[in-house]
């Protein structure tokens, strides 16, 4: 575990805040007809601009022989859970969408996700990014210094559960810094004990995806796409956090 002192975590929320205005440009031009990949396009353009690196286009995932992803964007629709191509899909009114973006900048990284509604969309879609705003808010709130890593994920479930939604199991959050992924692995459903002790110069994301369905999913044969085995809607919000002694403190945002 990579404590990170006050200048490390003040580079972290300079590539934190990158990654929001990349949000920001993005809601500008998420609308029904547009492509993924021109939505990845615009994005590369102002990461490049500004002297960052994108960190997904090229990443191999889980070795050599896995094959690079394409873009600079995830791009999950619908029944996508996440790790979505950007591909020449259009969008289309009613969709929701899923965007994650990591990249980094003067030696730091920045990762979150934020769920777009595209045009309008059902009760049940909006709903869904309700809870799963509310589901990232309230695993933030229970990273408190002092407190224990297990009581993010208790914090995410119990909330889940009370709205009739599911916590997909398999993938969580990450420590962060110079690399994109670092120690500790940040569970978002419930786990035995109490887990590590969070204290002070802690940085990792929360990411919780949250399906309408059952938690189940399979990976397509692109072999990066994760959706949903029922068919149902999934969404996700990500922030990265620093542990301070005045409690989380969240880096990318504007």
């Amino acid at each position: 575990m990579k404590l990170k002192n006050h200048k490390a975590i003040a580079r972290m929320r300079e590539s934190g805040r990158l990654v929001a205005e990349c949000f920001q440009l993005l809601e500008e031009n998420i609308r029904p007809g547009v492509s993924l990949r021109e939505l990845d396009q615009i994005t590369e353009a102002l990461i490049r601009e500004r002297g960052a690196k994108p960190l997904y286009k090229g990443y191999r995932g889980s070795g050599k022989d896995h094959p690079p992803f394409p873009g600079v964007i995830c791009a999950s629709v619908n029944q996508e859970i996440c790790h979505g191509l950007p591909n020449g899909r259009f969008l289309k009114e009613g969709d929701i969408i899923a965007i994650d973006i990591g990249l980094k900048y003067k030696g730091y990284c920045g990762d979150a996700c934020y769920t777009f509604p595209v045009g309008r969309i059902s009760p049940r879609a909006q709903r869904l990014l309700d809870v799963t705003q509310e589901c990232l808010r309230v695993g933030i709130e229970a990273a408190q210094p002092d407190g224990y890593l297990n009581d993010i994920g208790r914090a995410i479930n119990d909330y889940a559960d009370s709205q009739g939604v599911s916590v997909v199991v398999e993938w969580g959050g990450h420590g962060i810094g110079r690399s994109l992924h670092e120690s500790p692995s940040v569970s978002h459903v419930r786990q035995k004990g109490q887990g590590m002790k969070l204290r002070p110069g802690m940085v990792f994301t929360i990411e919780p995806m949250i399906n309408l369905g059952q938690p189940d999913w399979v990976l397509l044969k692109d072999g990066w796409t994760v959706v949903t085995t029922d068919g149902s809607l999934s969404a996700q919000y990500e922030h990265t956090l620093a542990i301070t002694q005045q409690g989380p403190q969240i880096l990318t945002k504007l």
